[in-house]
């Protein structure tokens, strides 16, 4: 059975950073896309990043471009999302999501309704 599980959020101060990672069990990452996605409270969903493991392609919105990474291992069957210089806004329940194809990206947003596979979510709060 496939499972994602997500882990590393946590507070952290404006400027400071924290890495995700998102565990994959029952299933190999290969071919998969791994989307990272956010939704605060009383907003939409909102598609952060993605990684096509079948060609390495990786994507960003624009908030969060030269900020954010997201990154592979494969040996741990495991993608990462490290988050450095972040900022108030984004605060939000971040979530891992797995769907058998490559990142569906269309005019620079990374659509959450391909995705059919979710994490439980991690919370990451950025306050002073």
């Amino acid at each position: 059975q496939l499972q994602l599980v997500e882990s590393g959020g946590g507070l952290v101060q404006p400027g400071g950073s924290l890495r995700l990672s998102c565990a994959a069990s029952g299933f190999t990452l290969d071919y998969y896309a791994i989307g990272w996605f956010r939704q605060a409270p009383g907003k939409e969903r909102e598609g952060v990043s993605c990684i096509s493991t079948s060609d390495g392609n990786t994507y960003y919105i624009n908030s969060v471009k030269g900020r954010f990474t997201i990154s592979r291992d494969n040996a741990k069957n495991t993608v990462y999302l490290q988050m450095n210089s972040l900022r108030p806004e984004d605060t939000a329940l971040y979530y891992c999501a797995a769907e058998l194809a490559v990142c569906p990206v269309k005019g620079g947003t990374i659509s959450y309704q391909a995705f059919r596979s979710w994490g439980q979510g991690t919370q990451v709060t950025v306050s002073s």
